[in-house]
C-alpha cells in the first residue's frame, strides 16, 4: 500500500480519537499563563501516541520529537485561549468539549486546540509508519500566544536553541494552505494639556479635545494606508483601541491623554514607519510639534505557569514567502497526493506565532489548521470534525513530501 494511502487510512480509523482528544483538551480551561493542567493532559498524549521525547520547556510550553533526521520541521498550535466573554452570548458550556454533528463544540475547538489534536494524531500516524527519514518532526503545543503571539517561539529559539528549517502553524484555515499574514504591533501616544478650573476652560489646554481630534487623525491615517505591492496581504490599518484622559479633578480641563492603538503591518512597514506616520497625523491634527507627543511601543512581561518571566516589546513582524517557495510547493504536492485536487493557497487576516518564527526570525513557514478564522474568539466556538481529519493527515503527508518519499 502506498504511503498516500496508508496516512488516510491511519487518518480515517483515528478520527474518532482525534476528536475525543480535542474534546478533552476543550475541557481544560487554559488562559494565558494558566496552561499547566492542558499541557499535562497533552504531554501524556503524546507519550501514549508513542513519541520519541516528550518535555516541557522552560516558559511551560510541551515540545513532543519523532525520528532524528538532519533537517529539523516543527508543527505548531498554541494551547491557551482567550477568556469566554459575555456568558449569556453562548448555547452551550464552553468548556463542554460536545462532539455532536460532526463538530467539536467549546471555547479553542478552532483557535486553536483543534490543529493541536490534529498534530497528536499526525504523530501517532508516523510512528504507525515508522517513519525515520531526513527529517527530526517537532511538535510544539505553545503558550501565551494570546497575550502576546510568537514570544513562546522566541524564547524556543533564542533560549531553547530549538530553530528548525521550516514551521507549518496549524492555526485555523479551512484546510487551505498560508503563506503569510500582516504583522502588527501595539503603540501609546502620549499627549499633554494644561490644566484649569473647569468653570474657566478657557484658561487651559484640554488633553480630551487633544485626543479626540488625535483620534480623528488616526481615522485619517487608516485610510490613507496603502496595500502591499503585489496586494496579497492588503493594506495595513490602524485602529484606536482605548483612550484615557486625566486632570487634576472632576472639576478640571485635563492635562494628560492617552491612546492606544492597533497597528496592522503590511509588507514593507514597519515600527519606525508607523511611529512616525502617528506623529506626523496626530501633530497635525492637535497642533503640537511632533516631539511634544510621545509615541512607544509598550512591553510585554509576564509570568508563565512555570513562574518563568519573560517578555518583548508588543512589535510583531510581517511575513510571507513566495508561492514557489520549495516549502509551499511541498504543501501544495501533499494535499494534491492526498486529496486530488489542488489547495487554496491564501493568508490569514489575524496573526500567529509565525511573527517570531518568520518575521523575526526568517524561518519558513505556511499555514495549515482546521476550523475557521471567524470561530477565534467567539461565542459558540466550533470546529469540523472532517478538518481534524484532513489536517491530521496532511501534516503526516507533508513530512514524506518533503523527505521526497511519497
Amino acid at each position: 500500500m502506498e504511503i498516500r494511502e496508508q496516512i488516510l487510512t491511519k487518518a480515517t480509523a483515528y478520527r474518532d480519537y482525534t476528536a475525543q482528544t480535542l474534546s478533552e483538551m476543550v475541557k481544560i480551561p487554559s488562559y494565558s499563563s494558566q496552561e499547566e493542567a492542558v499541557c499535562k493532559m497533552i504531554a501524556k498524549a503524546c507519550e501514549d501516541a508513542g513519541f520519541d521525547e516528550v518535555r516541557i520547556d522552560g516558559l511551560g510550553s510541551v515540545v513532543a520529537r519523532i525520528g532524528k533526521g538532519p533537517k529539523k520541521i516543527a508543527f505548531d498550535a498554541h494551547i491557551d485561549t482567550v477568556e469566554v466573554g459575555d456568558p449569556s452570548q453562548w448555547k452551550f458550556d464552553p468548556f463542554c468539549g460536545l462532539i455532536q454533528d460532526g463538530l467539536v463544540h467549546g471555547r479553542g475547538a478552532s483557535d486553536q486546540k483543534g490543529g493541536a489534536a490534529s498534530m497528536i494524531t499526525a504523530g501517532r500516524i508516523l510512528k504507525d509508519l515508522g517513519y525515520d527519514g531526513a527529517y527530526t518532526v517537532y511538535f510544539t503545543f505553545t503558550v501565551m500566544e494570546e497575550d502576546c503571539d510568537g514570544m513562546c517561539w522566541k524564547y524556543l529559539i533564542e533560549e531553547e536553541h530549538l530553530k528548525p528549517d521550516f514551521v507549518v502553524s496549524t492555526e485555523p484555515t479551512s484546510c487551505r494552505l498560508y503563506r503569510g499574514h500582516r504583522g502588527r504591533m501595539e503603540i501609546v501616544a502620549k499627549l499633554k494639556g494644561v490644566s484649569a478650573h473647569g468653570s474657566a476652560p478657557e484658561r487651559g489646554v484640554s488633553a480630551a479635545y487633544k485626543a479626540s481630534r488625535a483620534a480623528l487623525a488616526m481615522e485619517k491615517l487608516n485610510e490613507a494606508l496603502q496595500p502591499d505591492d503585489d496586494h496579497f496581504l492588503g493594506k495595513g490599518t490602524i485602529v484606536v483601541s482605548q483612550m484615557d484622559v486625566k486632570g487634576p479633578s472632576q472639576c478640571a480641563v485635563p492635562d494628560q491623554a492617552m491612546l492606544y492603538l492597533d497597528r496592522r503591518l503590511t509588507w514593507g512597514e514597519n515600527a519606525e514607519l508607523a511611529i512616525s506616520q502617528v506623529k506626523k497625523y496626530m501633530a497635525e491634527a492637535t497642533g503640537d510639534n511632533e516631539e511634544q507627543i510621545e509615541v512607544y511601543m509598550p512591553q510585554y512581561t509576564k509570568r508563565g505557569y512555570k513562574n518563568a518571566d519573560y517578555g518583548q516589546e508588543l512589535y510583531f513582524p510581517t511575513w510571507k514567502i513566495d508561492e514557489s517557495h520549495p516549502l509551499v510547493q511541498a504543501g501544495v504536492s501533499a494535499y494534491k497526493d492526498l486529496y486530488g485536487k489542488q489547495p487554496v493557497v491564501d493568508k490569514w487576516t489575524f496573526s500567529t506565532n509565525c511573527v517570531a518564527t518568520t518575521g523575526r526570525h526568517k524561518i519558513p513557514a505556511i499555514g495549515f489548521g482546521p476550523g475557521d478564522e471567524n470561530q477565534a474568539h467567539a461565542p459558540n466556538e466550533i470546529t469540523r470534525i472532517d478538518d481534524l481529519e484532513i489536517c491530521a493527515a496532511f501534516y503526516a503527508m507533508l513530512v514524506y513530501a518533503l523527505d521526497g518519499k511519497k
